[in-house]
């Protein structure tokens, strides 16, 4: 059993103790700090502590790979460091400002995309479960209850309400990550659904005499994402100079009555272009791939990952998600992409002689095929041993291709372990039975590759204890 108090505190003074940190949290495998000095962060002192996998410069922050314990460590170092649960401390203004460059506007927009997504996936699991059930359940399965019947109203209506809601979550979601008033971030998401903006859609319309067009902004991303980015400047002025005596009747209305015509004119608007003109590139990029497409987003998918770009696919995914009901091609790629990674984790066990790099193996596997998360193998494994990503991109390819050829669709955003599986229900019996083969293509295939090929001969890890 790890000691989650002990790795706290050896996590706590490898980043400089707990006066170096202004903000911290976590998602589901990393802890993430925002600290006043990075030097005094130590990677060397971090990676060393028994229980954490590696750390990562991300952005802002400074990330500490834990695995499925990370809330458990989370919660210990609240308690040492006497941080606030989730909750963000007040800005450092005597830190020295770091020079602008297009790398770190770049860094921050890929930051502020994760601390927003990242916070809705248990959201959009479970309103996809529903689905899932619905999809089992009804005439295209088992057959068992209706489209009329009130079950299989209820399941439809509840999947939906995880996605029409999409501008209210992530207007919490956003406040929380930027540091405006959460409840305020909500509001300007329900503005952009609010029932009689909806009715308007395709129409003209004028905020405060500027012109604009109405849409229907259910379901999207990008809209309230830019509007809060802005939302946080437009309430740090007020607070700076309304009087505190007026502050709480007067920083709200005044952010709100200035957010409305940039946003529903101008970021709203823009928002929506961005989304669509993103949609048709990967669309695009299917259409002139065809079957081969799926197979190259599957090979490099962990690498996508790992430079952080996937939150910008994932940002489309949802929206063409929450439009179509279906995850086609390249976000099919997710899932079979880890199975791929837990293919490399089984492969190197079987191949592996030391018995604690076995044991490790083990954990790293049964993480994945359990939890979902990949970055104990990624980063405890392949990182290590270079040549294990091998296994991993041909695992990948061979699945995705196979995906490719017999048109393979997901139904829902599904967690990466073993019931990956119900994200293919809702398309009949052989999209099922398709997606479990290349679910299996790209395990068999990960494991066969880095068994052969991921270790040199001379590793440490194929020798035998004494």
């Amino acid at each position: 059993m790890a000691d989650n108090k002990k790795i706290a505190a050896d996590v706590l003074e490898a980043v400089g103790g707990k006066n170096n940190v202004t903000y911290v949290t976590h998602c589901m495998t990393r802890l993430r700090f925002n600290l006043k000095d990075r030097s005094k962060a130590k990677p060397e002192a971090v990676n060393a502590v028994k229980g954490v996998i590696g750390s990562q410069e991300s952005g802002t922050q400074f990330q500490v790979i834990i695995g499925n314990n990370v809330e458990k460590v989370y919660n210990e170092l609240c308690d040492l460091g006497g941080f606030k649960r989730e909750s963000a401390v007040e800005e450092n203004l005597d830190a020295p400002k770091e020079k602008l460059t297009l790398k770190k506007v770049g860094q921050n927009i890929l930051d502020y995309l994760s601390g927003s997504l990242t916070q809705l996936i248990p959201l959009l699991i479970g309103a996809a479960m529903f689905k899932t059930v619905q999809a089992v359940l009804g005439p295209q399965m088992l057959n068992l209850i209706t489209p009329e019947s009130n079950l299989y109203t209820l399941l439809e209506f509840t999947y939906n309400a995880g996605f029409f809601f999409m501008p209210i979550y992530l207007g919490y979601t956003a406040s929380k990550k930027l540091g405006v008033t959460p409840v305020i971030g909500m509001m300007l998401g329900g503005i952009l659904i609010a029932p009689a903006f909806r009715d308007l859609a395709g129409q003209p319309f004028d905020v405060y005499g500027i012109p604009t067009t109405a849409y229907d902004y259910s379901q999207t991303v990008l809209p309230i994402l830019l509007s809060v980015w802005v939302l946080s400047y437009v309430e740090r002025f007020f607070k700076r100079v309304i009087p505190d005596v007026l502050s709480t009747a007067l920083t709200s209305f005044l952010s709100l009555a200035v957010m409305l015509p940039i946003s529903l004119c101008l970021l709203a608007p823009l928002g929506n272009y961005c989304s669509g003109a993103l949609s048709q590139v990967v669309l695009g990029f299917n259409s002139v791939g065809g079957f081969f497409a799926i197979a190259v987003i599957t090979a490099v998918w962990e690498f996508i990952v790992m430079s952080g770009m996937h939150l910008v696919v994932l940002s489309v995914g949802m929206t063409m998600l929450a439009e179509t009901g279906t995850l086609d091609t390249v976000f099919c790629a997710i899932g079979f992409a880890a199975f791929a990674v837990y293919g490399c984790a089984f492969g190197a066990m079987l191949r592996m002689r030391n018995r604690e790099e076995k044991g490790l193996a083990l954990g790293y596997l049964a993480s994945g095929l359990l939890g979902g998360v990949t970055e104990p193998t990624l980063y405890g494994l392949c990182f290590r041993h270079r040549r294990t990503f091998a296994g991993v991109v041909a695992g990948g390819f061979a699945g995705g291709l196979y995906a490719g050829i017999t048109h393979v669709v997901s139904y829902m955003v599904s967690n990466a372990n073993v019931f990956q599986v119900f994200a293919f229900a809702g398309g009949g019996v052989s999209n099922i039975v398709n997606g479990c083969i290349t679910l299996a293509i790209c395990f068999v295939v990960a494991a066969i590759v880095t068994f052969l090929f991921g270790f040199a001969k001379d590793d440490p890890a194929l020798q035998a204890e004494e």
